[in-house]
């Protein structure tokens, strides 16, 4: 059998470690794989702005796979569903965009977890992350290894940024500054002093 592949991201962020990375919108597996050799931290394999879908991240993930390099994946909405496809896929670190409620925050969290903690599908015989049920009790073993991050980007999101912080299963609260700001009313002043 195999093991479990360990999420030494999540670790670093709990161990409070400075980590650095870098924005892939490419879509482009060679392109992820020449950026996982260039000593990054992580990468953020995003599908809220660029032309990103299961299929492309799963062939980024295999790429980058043999590097010292973790791969963080963005979808283009906190869907259940598409949290789902992810993380069967073998992401195991997401980044959630537009999380303005700690409701929503929570969602997530279940989304990522195995009944009876969450609502993930107990598909993972057909999954490349438990490596086709090769990785001895994957499905006692994968929720201890899954990453949330999620996005506040709207004036919404802020009001509600101590529940967001605070709810268990979120590992960190990333600012989109852009959304942030047209929320705000000031579209296109990602650096208004406001």
């Amino acid at each position: 059998m195999m093991q479990i592949p360990q999420n030494h991201f999540r670790d670093a962020l709990r161990a409070g470690r400075t980590l650095i990375g870098l924005w892939v919108g490419l879509a482009d597996a060679n392109a992820a794989e020449a950026l996982a050799t260039t000593g990054y931290d992580w990468l953020l394999l995003d599908g809220e702005h660029a032309p990103n879908d299961p299929r492309s991240v799963l062939s980024q993930l295999r790429a980058v796979a043999p590097y010292p390099v973790h791969p963080v994946v963005r979808p283009v909405v906190g869907d259940v569903a598409l949290v789902k496809q992810y993380l069967d896929v073998g992401a195991q670190t997401l980044l959630v965009p537009m999380v303005d409620t700690p409701e929503q925050a929570a969602l997530m969290v279940r989304a990522m977890r195995y009944a009876p903690e969450g609502i993930r599908g107990m598909g993972a015989a057909l999954a490349r992350a438990s490596r086709w049920n090769r990785i001895d009790a994957y499905l006692n073993q994968a929720d201890g290894q899954m990453c949330l991050l999620v996005q506040a980007e709207t004036v919404q999101a802020i009001a509600h940024l101590p529940a967001i912080a605070a709810t268990a299963g979120v590992a960190g609260v990333f600012f989109g500054p852009a959304d942030l700001s047209a929320s705000m009313g000031l579209r296109g002043q990602a650096n208004h002093p406001e």
